[in-house]
């Protein structure tokens, strides 16, 4: 199974992420949004599995960031185009099994992921 991990590598639950990874031994690539980038059609993919209210962090700085009228128009389409100009805009960390996609991190979903 070839596993990426995407997001920021300074973003706490990434680091929780990838220490539970690592500790059951689970071999995985890390793209970071931050000198990777994000590709239009990956994200599209994502949104269309996933939905874009589930990836867009409405918790965070970046949207905290975020202009008022950008935030009170927010949609599927502005969703995407922001989420492509700052992907650390993005909930993380963003699993990819090959199978799935899972958002976000908790010891319990990932030990179910990899039973």
């Amino acid at each position: 199974m070839a596993i990426t991990i995407y997001g920021i590598p300074n973003c706490d639950t990434m680091k929780k992420a990838r220490k539970w990874l690592n500790d059951h031994g689970i071999e995985y690539q890390f793209h970071d949004f931050k000198k990777a980038g994000l590709e239009r059609q990956l994200l599209l993919d994502w949104v269309a599995e996933l939905g874009w209210e589930t990836l867009l962090n409405k918790r965070g700085m970046m949207w905290r960031k975020l202009d008022a009228e950008t935030k009170a128009n927010i949609d599927q389409a502005s969703a995407i185009e922001v989420m492509l100009a700052t992907p650390s805009i993005i909930k993380r960390p963003v699993l990819d099994t090959n199978d799935a996609r899972y958002v976000g991190f908790s010891e319990a979903s990932y030990a179910e992921i990899f039973d």
